[in-house]
């Protein structure tokens, strides 16, 4: 099989705190093909937004710290890259898509000259071949009257509208693998739907690739070829949609799932996991997921247990998966 586009391993984040040095990725194994989507899942606090960003390291250094592990892109090992080469990557090779654009776009420059803005610096357009291009991918992304778009500021436009506006500056570099982090929790339902088509028809036509980090796992099934739950920092289940949606093997992903699908809610409350996502300076011993698990059993809070394949390409660091398929 040819090598994935991104390739991640062994891969650790600090930030330095008064309580010392906190681990937010731990050890985090991740990869995506040429025009697979692959989803992230948990809550917040889980580590998913400082793995997203630190693929592109867009980090701040200090606090965050990279203390291990490798990261490929296209077959070139970014870790310890200069920032040149980095940032020759971005745009052109890793664009992003974030929760809200309305903060990521600059509010004294029009829609239309922040997207040529990247034409000209990692396309090397000029300024009118720019606006050209500009005014095409706005169209592209389904903005209706270019034109007036182009010449709007952000505070000009709705949630959706600067949804698109985003997308199409992340396309404007024509990047191989976008990044996206809870691309649609600020949009109503009906925009929602409406982003996710548009990136699934911007996927087909251009063999897009997608990372997509989200606390929506409802949104992660409809959409994705693979995906990881993460929890405390690490990934703790990894495998095929299908596989993962129809036997969760670890526990919190089980209970992720009850969440999600809560059977007839009008026989009492919904299903919830007990307690909190514990403190990053603080993890228990053994499994994290320990004092929140309804299964835990003597060793959980000894020894953290390691991937353990349960079929092909499907795994979990559960000790109960061991001697059997979930709990």
């Amino acid at each position: 099989m040819n090598e994935p586009l991104l390739a991640i391993r062994g891969l650790g984040i600090s930030y330095d705190s008064i309580d010392g040095q906190v681990r937010a990725v731990n050890d985090v194994d991740l990869e995506v093909r040429t025009a697979e989507w692959v989803g992230i899942a948990g809550e917040s606090g889980c580590g998913k937004t400082t793995l997203a960003l630190a693929i592109g390291h867009l980090l701040v250094e200090p606090p965050a710290r990279y203390i291990g592990g490798s990261i490929r892109f296209a077959g070139r090992e970014l870790m310890g890259a200069a920032a040149a080469e980095w940032q020759s990557v971005r745009g052109s090779g890793i664009a992003y898509i974030f929760q809200e654009p309305a903060s990521s776009l600059n509010p004294v420059l029009t829609i239309g000259s922040q997207i040529a803005e990247v034409l000209v610096q990692h396309r090397r357009a000029d300024s009118d071949g720019a606006r050209r291009e500009a005014l095409e991918l706005l169209e592209r992304v389904g903005m209706a009257d270019a034109e007036l778009r182009y010449r709007q500021y952000p505070h000009q436009l709705s949630g959706g509208l600067l949804q698109r506006a985003m997308i199409a500056m992340a396309l404007a570099g024509r990047p191989r693998l976008l990044i996206a982090d809870e691309p649609t929790s600020a949009l109503d339902v009906t925009v929602q739907s409406q982003i996710v088509e548009l990136l699934q028809q911007l996927r087909r036509e251009h063999d897009l690739s997608l990372l997509c980090v989200s606390h929506d796992l409802e949104l992660l099934f409809q959409v994705t070829d693979r995906i990881g739950v993460m929890y405390a920092g690490r990934i703790v289940e990894w495998g095929a949609t299908q596989q993962v949606r129809a036997g969760p093997a670890h526990p919190y992903t089980q209970g992720l799932m009850r969440s999600l699908i809560a059977g007839d809610r009008s026989k009492g409350a919904l299903p919830v996991i007990v307690g909190e996502p514990p403190t990053l300076s603080a993890l228990p011993s053994g499994c994290p997921f320990h004092p929140r698990c309804p299964v835990a059993e003597p060793v959980c809070t000894e020894q953290e247990q390691s991937a353990h394949d349960l079929q092909a390409g499907h795994w979990a660091r559960c000790w109960k998966v061991q001697g059997e398929r979930g709990v």
